[in-house]
């Protein structure tokens, strides 16, 4: 893909594009591998992920990863919608970091699922969870 390193396409990104924490570069991309592992076969050439696949990933790791805090560090992190994690994708896209397929768009990250609902319900009583 790239020979400039994750902290150098970090960097740059974040100059063209300050609204993103550096450590929800380091999430994306971390959410990025689990998609893959979630959604492709590891022997297969082609480890391209949708943006509605990596956002599934995205839930996932930030579930396990950070629990109950998941909703405090997201918005400090500037992370609030599927969006914010498709700009962290095409900013990186941009500096020459990650790859793109012919039909990605920055459109594949609306929709999917509210921040606010799945990353706060897991953590409250059943009794005060939406009803599925």
């Amino acid at each position: 893909m790239t020979s400039i390193s994750f902290g150098e396409a970090v960097r740059r990104s974040i100059h063209q594009d300050p609204r993103y924490h550096p450590a929800a570069y380091e999430l994306v991309r971390d959410a990025l591998h689990i998609a893959a592992k979630k959604f492709r076969d590891e022997n297969a050439d082609d480890q391209h992920v949708s943006g509605q696949e990596l956002l599934a990933g995205f839930r996932d790791h930030v579930l396990a990863e950070y629990g109950p805090m998941s909703s405090i560090l997201l918005d400090q992190w500037g992370l609030q919608r599927g969006e914010d994690v498709g700009n962290i994708v095409y900013n990186l896209i941009e500096v020459g970091y990650f790859g793109r397929n012919d039909g990605d768009s920055l459109e594949d990250f609306a929709g999917g699922y509210a921040f606010t609902t799945a990353f706060s319900e897991p953590f409250l009583p059943s009794s005060q969870r939406a009803l599925a």
